[in-house]
């Protein structure tokens, strides 16, 4: 497949299918945003377009570019039943590779949005946002379960959420390689949302009871080091690489494009994110495509641009 010198890309590939992204979740979640990346790296956008139009629209005319559907309660025809209709009826079709990106977010934060804009909730116009927040997302409870790609913004920037819609959907040919993302949480503020896989590491030492270490985050080698003569890291990590190594391709050959792994700690700070570099450059020396997030350092406003890691390139 070619790429335009626009940017946009030939949206029949090479088994004549059409490249379709449906975005969704609840308002004020990002999907304004999701559907602004996407037309930023090369794809025919439009949001809000009538479901019973949907069909007529992918039986026209080819298109000329991957196309990206934006839809949620606004819609003028919206049900749940005929959302839940179309997304199965797009999993069937013959000739288009379709996904569900679902834009989530926690109630509070979009409770605290709204009230920064003050908007009225398109479901509660006459009421408070926090009654139609409910309402939305009990109305998209089967929506969301259909999705193929979930991105909680709840913690998120603007441009975080950009990155990470063009981090997945930049390269738009199904036959590239699929990207990991290798990530650290905190157990106390709960698992992150849409992850594949994830590993518990409380078990391993603890460098925040070194004083010396305490300051310190999982990309310092003193820190790594410190978890690595724990007697039980190296058949933990040689397990968790292995059981990647077994899985990854499997994932690929199903057709999935991306793949989140996520490794949590009591803090966010030390175990989590010193195990989560090394699996990514176990992973990335193995050729595949893969970057990292550390949520709770993000959080704290720490750069998450990597310093002493001793990983290499």
């Amino acid at each position: 497949m070619t790429q335009e010198p626009d940017g946009s890309s030939d949206v029949v590939l090479q088994s004549g299918r059409l490249r379709l992204v449906l975005v969704t979740g609840p308002s004020g979640a990002g999907r304004s945003t999701a559907i602004n990346a996407l037309e930023d790296i090369g794809f025919e956008v439009i949001d809000n377009l009538p479901l019973s139009l949907v069909s007529r629209l992918l039986s026209g005319p080819p298109h000329t570019a991957p196309l990206a559907l934006g839809i949620d309660v606004r819609n003028r025809d919206f049900s749940t039943d005929t959302t839940v209709a179309l997304l199965d009826e797009l999993a069937t079709a013959p000739n288009i590779d379709a996904d569900v990106l679902y834009l989530d977010c926690r109630p509070d934060v979009l409770v605290r949005r709204y009230s920064e804009t003050r908007r009225r909730h398109p479901l509660a116009p006459s009421e408070t946002p926090d009654i139609g927040i409910a309402r939305e997302i009990e109305l998209l409870v089967p929506v969301r379960a259909r999705a193929d790609m979930l991105i909680d913004t709840s913690d998120l920037t603007v441009h975080d959420a950009k990155s990470e819609i063009m981090r997945h959907f930049g390269d738009t040919d199904q036959s590239s390689q699929m990207a990991i993302s290798v990530e650290s949480f905190s157990y106390k503020r709960g698992l992150p949302r849409g992850v594949d896989m994830v590993f518990d590491v409380r078990f391993l030492a603890n460098p925040h009871w070194d004083a010396d270490l305490r300051a310190l985050d999982g990309r310092d080698s003193d820190v790594r080091e410190y978890i690595k003569r724990d007697t039980r890291f190296d058949a933990f990590f040689t397990r968790v690489h292995e059981l990647s190594d077994s899985l990854l391709p499997a994932f690929k050959e199903e057709g999935k494009t991306y793949l989140t792994v996520a490794f949590g700690c009591t803090g966010g700070q030390h175990r989590s994110v010193a195990v989560a570099e090394m699996l990514a450059a176990a992973l990335a020396a193995s050729g595949w495509q893969v970057s990292t997030r550390h949520r709770e350092l993000e959080r704290r406003g720490k750069s998450t641009t990597p310093r002493d890691t001793g990983l290499g390139s």
